[in-house]
């Protein structure tokens, strides 16, 4: 299949595979990769104490009769203001299962829906000779997009400094590359060598 090579100076195409950028939306799929990467990325160290981890509460905080009040045993108990949490939550791991296939077929869905809704931006090349964020906005400016990822195919530190005071842009080697970026962003801007390595990986 052909992609629409994007250029200043005009336009062109570019052979793709239909594998990695032909595929049909498999939304399912999609949806339990992406949450499942959402979910990897939480920490999960929120710690509480219960009655017995608090410090304190030895002894009877006064006598069982006679006082009028409720009967209490320990001032760490969790009626009482300091004590324990009834169920405290505890450290733990949030990340699920997805295995090698299912994260090359959320790719493909991604990447095809990319192309069928008009989001995905072929460029011969993405550069920068200095690291100045007038350059980048130069840049988008004559490709008429705001809203994007860029994609190349290695980390171009020139390009990573220029970018990185633009709220609404993203800049990430094909490496590093991963279903939520693709959802993150309006539009994606790819280079031609970028879109040679997803082929390799996802075709």
């Amino acid at each position: 299949m052909k992609l629409q090579l994007h250029s200043v100076a005009g336009g062109g195409s570019v052979d793709v595979s239909e594998a990695a950028f032909g595929k049909e939306f498999n939304e399912p799929l999609v949806h339990q990769v992406v949450t499942a990467y959402l979910a990897r990325r939480r920490s999960g160290t929120k710690a509480q104490k219960t009655r017995a981890q608090v410090r304190g509460g030895g002894a009877k905080p006064f006598r069982q009769k006679g006082t009028g009040r409720a009967r209490a045993g320990t001032i760490r108990s969790p009626i009482w203001v300091g004590g324990g949490r009834t169920f405290a939550a505890t450290p733990r791991k949030f990340a699920q299962k997805v295995n090698q296939k299912m994260y090359r077929g959320a790719m493909r869905a991604l990447l095809s829906e990319l192309v069928r809704q008009g989001r995905l931006n072929v460029v011969k090349e993405v550069s920068v000779d200095s690291p100045k964020t007038r350059k980048v906005v130069e840049l988008l400016k004559s490709y008429e997009l705001s809203n994007v990822l860029i994609v190349v195919e290695a980390f171009d530190e020139h390009l990573y400094l220029a970018a990185r005071n633009l709220p609404n842009v993203d800049v990430l080697p094909v490496s590093a590359l991963d279903p939520v970026s693709l959802l993150r962003r309006e539009s994606v801007l790819m280079t031609v060598a970028a879109v040679r390595v997803l082929e390799e990986k996802l075709g």
